[in-house]
């Protein structure tokens, strides 16, 4: 079993910055992959980034490719989201789930362990 608590969102203005935290519990989180995805008022979820259990294998999403990093501190047991750039149209609830696998994924049925969601809201 993990549980997800994200942390980090907020406002910001276009063209801002926020780091995203997801912090997990459980030993065996060093051996999950964690995936970040969003979901806008009125739209489905989508998928932002993936980062495999040793921080090898990351996808992006191409809308925030080059203005999002994902990395994770096992150590820790966080998963970070970097996200540079925003964007008003970057506005959503984020969350961060996780699943014991290999490689990433970027379908959310790929994920059995998901956190509740912190706000990002970008002002243009």
């Amino acid at each position: 079993q993990v549980q997800l608590v994200e942390s980090g969102g907020g406002l910001v203005q276009a063209g801002g910055s926020l780091r995203l935290s997801c912090a997990a519990s459980g030993r065996t989180f060093s051996r999950y992959i964690v995936g970040w995805f969003r979901q806008a008022p009125g739209k489905e979820r989508e998928f932002v980034a993936s980062v495999s259990w040793n921080g090898r294998n990351i996808y992006y999403a191409d809308s925030v490719k080059g203005r999002f990093t994902i990395h994770r501190d096992n150590a820790k047991n966080t998963v970070y989201l970097q996200m540079n750039s925003l964007k008003a149209e970057d506005t959503a609830v984020y969350s961060c789930a996780a699943d014991h696998k290999v490689f990433p994924s970027s379908s959310a049925d790929e994920y059995d362990y998901w956190g509740q969601g912190t706000q990002v809201t970008v002002s243009s």
